[in-house]
């Protein structure tokens, strides 16, 4: 899950709207078929970083039965985090570090600098994931990130094509076959594409969507235009079985059931499973 943006109604309490989307979809979560082994929220958690807002997110997530792993995103502070995850690891004051299970390594990064909408990854940061993909240049890899490294025609929500924090990124994964892919948040919206030959997914906010509008905009010129809209929030789902990564995007809402696999339905999933022989 990603931008959860806690505390943008500091008036709301309990009832802010947010909190209550990203309840919505813990509780959807913990109602599928099957739980997951881990729960990454991959920044933005709150919307101004302070220590309530924190305390808000932090609640529902108590008595969950997988463990969870926070990334810091623009609209956060790393004290505040670290304070209210305290198992959570950082390095040299950053809030990057390495889960692996099932023979899947997962490298969560910060690319979070105070001050800026946009993303950074500094030099420290670039040697500390160079330094993590050749330690481990056998090993299965999925990076998770809160700014993804791309232009995504979403004109004011995208980097430059050509900052430096991009190009540091790209040095330290150029060359690792093993990263099977890169997913990220910030940008409100679910989108599928690569970078350096890397597949990179964006998932959906929890928070209400940014709209898909891929004209150019101006700064000096408001036309208008639909910018925030109130879409379901979005998990994302992440499926390793030891050979191959599957990603699905899972909108959040009580949907009706048009099937159910009952006695009537039975010859078709017969029939599917036998031309797989």
């Amino acid at each position: 899950m990603t931008d959860i943006h806690i505390g943008f109604d500091r008036e709301g309490g309990d009832e802010e709207a947010n909190l209550k989307r990203f309840r919505q979809a813990l509780a959807h979560l913990l109602h599928q078929p099957e739980l997951p082994d881990m729960l990454v929220l991959s920044g933005d958690l709150t919307d101004r970083g302070d220590a309530e807002s924190f305390a808000r997110l932090v609640e529902p997530l108590l008595d969950l039965p997988f463990p969870v792993y926070p990334l810091v995103g623009n609209h956060d502070t790393r004290e505040t985090l670290l304070e209210t995850f305290p198992n959570c690891s950082s390095d040299n004051g950053f809030v990057h570090y390495a889960i692996e299970q099932a023979g899947l390594r997962n490298l969560c990064l910060d690319t979070f600098e105070p001050g800026r909408h946009g993303g950074a990854f500094c030099e420290a940061r670039k040697n500390w994931l160079s330094t993590q993909l050749a330690d481990h240049s056998d090993t299965p890899t999925l990076i998770f990130m809160h700014h993804p490294p791309i232009v995504s025609g979403i004109d004011w929500m995208d980097p430059s094509p050509d900052e430096s924090w991009i190009a540091n990124f790209a040095q330290a994964i150029d060359g690792n076959d093993q990263i099977l892919a890169i997913h990220s948040g910030h940008l409100h919206r679910s989108l599928q594409t690569s970078f350096r030959g890397v597949p990179l997914g964006v998932t959906g906010s929890i928070a209400p969507a940014v709209t898909l509008d891929l004209r150019q905009i101006d700064g000096a010129t408001p036309d208008g235009r639909a910018l925030i809209a109130d879409e379901p929030p979005i998990i994302a789902f992440h499926r390793w079985n030891g050979i191959t990564l599957v990603s699905h995007q899972l909108p959040v809402g009580d949907w009706p059931v048009l099937a159910h696999y009952g006695p009537e339905l039975q010859p078709q999933i017969r029939g599917i499973f036998s031309q797989r022989e």
